[in-house]
């Protein structure tokens, strides 16, 4: 997983305002909070910050004016139309300890040939327990052979070692969907248009 070392500033000024100033000078305000701790209120680099949450799941390390603080990204706050980031929530996590996390789904291998079928995920993200600075970056399932009808539950989803699963094995992760049929032509249709165009003939 990545790693990613930023620093960090205590802001002691709250509420909408605070933020929006806190954004116009490149920062982004935050919360870190966990462990039985009080909430630390600060901000982060902007662009850093943007580069590092294209990992997911992205283990930090902050420097907060001289104090070493690991954590991981519980809720990223983003603005709806343009996506910048608005707000994060982070949690405090220590090496050894175990965190449920959602990982990425990656797909591999083709469906059945000439068998047809939508493929449909019915996850995007995994929830897993796993040890908090080992977070795999996703996990990859295979399809090769599957046909309508076919489906993969969680339990059958490889996971690395020291990675379980945080829901029930028997929930279906990806679905292979019967193809729609398309639907047949109005009977009598054709004979309907036929005997427009006659009569418009006749007419004329």
């Amino acid at each position: 997983m990545a790693d990613v070392k930023l620093n960090a500033q205590v802001r002691d000024e709250f509420g909408k305002g605070a933020a929006r100033r806190v954004r116009a000078t490149g920062r982004v305000p935050a919360v870190i909070y966990g462990h039985g701790t009080e909430p630390v209120h600060i901000t982060l680099p902007g662009h850093e910050l943007m580069l590092a949450l294209k990992a997911a799941n992205v283990l930090i390390t902050l420097d907060i004016e001289g104090r070493q603080e690991m954590v991981i990204p519980k809720a990223v706050q983003r603005e709806a139309i343009r996506g910048f980031l608005v707000h994060l929530d982070l949690l405090i996590v220590k090496r050894g300890e175990k965190v449920t996390v959602e990982i990425p789904i990656q797909v591999e291998g083709e469906l059945a040939p000439g068998a047809g079928g939508l493929l449909e995920h019915v996850l995007n993200a995994l929830p897993v327990e796993t040890e908090a600075t080992h977070i795999p970056e996703s996990v990859t399932i295979s399809i090769d052979g599957l046909r309508p009808g076919d489906s993969v539950l969680a339990k059958d989803v490889p996971l690395p070692t020291g990675t379980s699963l945080a829901i029930d094995g028997e929930d279906i992760v990806l679905q292979v969907l019967q193809p729609q049929a398309e639907e047949p032509a109005a009977e009598g249709a054709g004979a309907e248009s036929a005997q427009q165009v006659t009569g418009e003939s006749a007419a004329e």
